[in-house]
């Protein structure tokens, strides 16, 4: 019998501790935090960790932690800090005066930029010109959480690189340009996401200009755009390529074996060599730039060390959610679209979406369709795939752990003085501003 169709939901409170703990602590205790939050990790996965030891075997909870660490965190964390080196390393110079126009042209750019080279990709690239041009600025905190709405999720629709749940679903012989049809309902949430902002951040502007606050104009500046460590394009596309790449070798049979690590644990060969390939190009990023364009960009390795540790507590103890729900997807009786697309995007908000997105495409795959996409799970009808999309990859912005770019845009903002809404805070912001589109998106495409 499978684990999910056995464990309790009780083995779910160490993840609802470790939210809580992510959401409280920076609020009453931020220093305090900043200090413990490893021991706070280390703490609630033990507290799941050693009750499934004691409910089923050391020997399978060892098991299942060696397979989350090797298989779930290790290629997400390396994505990330590769993605992160190479971004990091290009360094956008223009005269961004932080108007409402220019705010509105560089959310623009990102969102579009998001599809081709990752949420993930795109954020790193144009959070830091964001932040200098709005460096002026007293109101701004709104600004960048526009930015994770629209960049660091909502643009990551359009292919398969845009977002790690579209990959799997790549992975799983979804044709990798079907997601282009999810363009419309991307352009819809954009336009109205990027009014709003507007109006929003006029209204900002003139309150910081009636204050007497106004950007500084170098002489002899000019509207130019100069970019930094352009090389490093070649770099991101070596990360894009290797990500791309992995998806097509594990279709080939020369590479679809694995390296066995322990028990029913492997890592696949196409895996690897996606792995090496990232870690080249960030290697080679970092030697072959100058230490000036870091220097720039404010360049730290403070939000990349934050995320990877609290990334790796919350991996570990979502799993029990992610094994019941791997169990019991199919009897939730979601039968309609408009159901998968809130059941998807809810969960996404919450847990890792990619495992989220692969447990509603699988349910999906046993609706019956007889005609439609014909995946490595069933054929299932385009409406749903759909539905399942665009909940996983736009309601990954309802929280800063909905997806990794919202944490690691939070932390750069901060650490550059920006004083960003607390966990709570930030989802009143997607309560009050995405809920409604996510409603628009409900009624003219998935009902």
């Amino acid at each position: 019998m499978e684990i999910g169709e056995t464990i309790s939901l009780a083995f779910c409170i160490p993840f609802v501790g470790m939210l809580l703990s992510i959401a409280i602590f920076p609020l009453i205790a931020g220093e305090w935090w900043e200090r413990n939050r490893k021991y706070m990790v280390i703490i609630w996965s033990l507290l799941f960790l050693i009750p499934f030891a004691a409910r089923y075997s050391f020997g399978l909870m060892s098991e299942t932690l060696l397979d989350i660490v090797i298989n779930d965190y290790v290629p997400f964390i390396i994505l990330l800090f590769g993605l992160f080196c190479v971004a990091g390393n290009i360094s956008i110079k223009g005269n961004f005066t932080g108007s409402p126009k220019a705010n509105f042209m560089l959310l623009l750019v990102g969102t579009l930029l998001s599809g081709w080279i990752g949420t993930t990709g795109s954020s790193m690239v144009m959070i830091r010109p964001l932040i200098r041009a709005n460096s002026w600025r007293k109101r701004k905190s709104h600004t960048v959480i526009f930015f994770i709405f629209l960049v660091s999720n909502i643009g990551g629709c359009l292919t398969p690189v845009g977002d790690p749940p579209l990959l799997m679903g790549f992975m799983r012989e979804v044709p990798f340009f079907w997601s282009l049809r999810l363009f419309p309902i991307m352009i819809l949430n954009m336009a109205i996401l990027l009014v709003v902002y507007f109006i929003f951040d006029m209204k900002a502007y003139r309150k910081d200009i009636a204050e007497g606050l106004a950007p500084e104009i170098l002489t002899g500046s000019s509207n130019k755009i100069k970019i930094e460590g352009i090389h490093n394009i070649i770099f991101l596309i070596m990360i894009v390529g290797a990500v791309i790449l992995s998806g097509v070798l594990s279709h080939i049979p020369f590479f679809a074996g694995s390296v066995h690590i322990f028990g029913e644990v492997s890592l696949a060969w196409s895996t690897i060599i996606e792995l090496v390939i990232i870690l080249i190009a960030a290697y080679l990023s970092m030697k072959t730039t100058k230490k000036e364009v870091r220097v720039s960009n404010h360049f730290s390795w403070g939000a990349i060390q934050e995320v990877a540790v609290l990334f790796i507590g919350i991996f570990i103890t979502m799993e029990p959610a992610l094994l019941f729900l791997e169990a019991h997807g199919t009897q939730l009786g979601l039968t309609q679209p408009w159901q998968m697309f809130w059941a998807t995007g809810a969960l996404s908000s919450f847990l890792d979406n990619t495992p989220t997105y692969l447990v509603f495409l699988t349910t999906a795959g046993t609706l019956g369709a007889t005609s439609g996409i014909v995946t490595a799970v069933g054929t299932i009808a385009p409406i749903m795939l759909m539905a399942i999309s665009c909940g996983a990859v736009f309601m990954g912005a309802n929280t800063y752990i909905g997806n990794a770019p919202n944490f690691m845009v939070r932390s750069i903002a901060e650490r550059d003085g920006i004083k960003m809404p607390s966990f709570f805070g930030y989802m009143a912001w997607s309560v009050t501003f995405l809920i409604p589109v996510f409603i628009i998106d409900m009624l003219i495409f998935f009902l």
